[in-house]
């Protein structure tokens, strides 16, 4: 696996003000409310124009999500970065326990209260949840290792974001990893190629030997 170069100053300029826009936005959200506070606002606050927030979020509700292509990325990456040969559902599941575990870290209650009340935010929840769904499912089905219809890529995408969300909002968040995680093993090996009998393949025309 290559290891990607460092970036470079410029790059950390771009990462650092992107993170202080995001940061300044989260921060006066909290204060005042999500629906009191303007894009001006967060911008004059962040002391940046406001093309220059534009040009790190596209939307309003972006501020809140900021870890959005991370967090797909890190979807992804457990697909095609995954040991040979491992399994794809323990890695999957691994990388999930730890979002999960990332998103109700103490102190983090108030920013789901705060999307979770807001119509516009949910909203855009579940269409971001749809597209990482999509890029997974993608990733899924183009590893050779994985015989999977099309459909059934997009299944096991939908329940394993499915999984995230419903873990991260349970009273015991690792304990409905694991429970949630079964269900998916599962469904993953009910799409797998059936097994051949030796009366299916002599009626294809294939005669298993010892």
């Amino acid at each position: 696996m290559t290891v990607p170069a460092p970036p470079g100053r410029r790059e950390r300029k771009k990462a650092a003000t992107r993170q202080k826009i995001a940061d300044t936005a989260l921060r006066l959200f909290l204060e005042r409310g999500y629906d009191a506070v303007g894009i001006r606002e967060v911008a004059a606050e962040a002391d940046v124009a406001v093309t220059t927030l534009f040009a790190h979020f596209a939307s309003k509700e972006a501020l809140v999500f900021e870890q959005d292509e991370d967090f797909e990325q890190r979807l992804v990456r457990a697909v095609t970065d995954r040991e040979p040969h491992e399994p794809l559902i323990p890695a999957l599941r691994r990388e999930i326990l730890a979002l999960v575990r990332h998103c109700t870290a103490e102190g983090t209650a108030p920013i789901w209260h705060m999307i979770v009340t807001s119509p516009a935010l949910r909203e855009y929840e579940e269409s971001m949840r749809l597209r990482h769904a999509e890029s997974l499912a993608t990733a899924i089905a183009t590893d050779p290792d994985l015989s999977r219809s099309a459909t059934a890529c997009r299944t096991i995408a939908r329940f394993v974001i499915d999984a995230y969300s419903l873990s991260r909002e349970a009273a015991t968040p690792e304990a409905a990893v694991d429970e949630t995680f079964r269900m998916v093993e599962a469904a993953w090996e009910v799409t797998g190629p059936s097994p051949r009998t030796p009366d299916a393949d002599a009626r294809g025309g294939r005669v298993q030997t010892g």
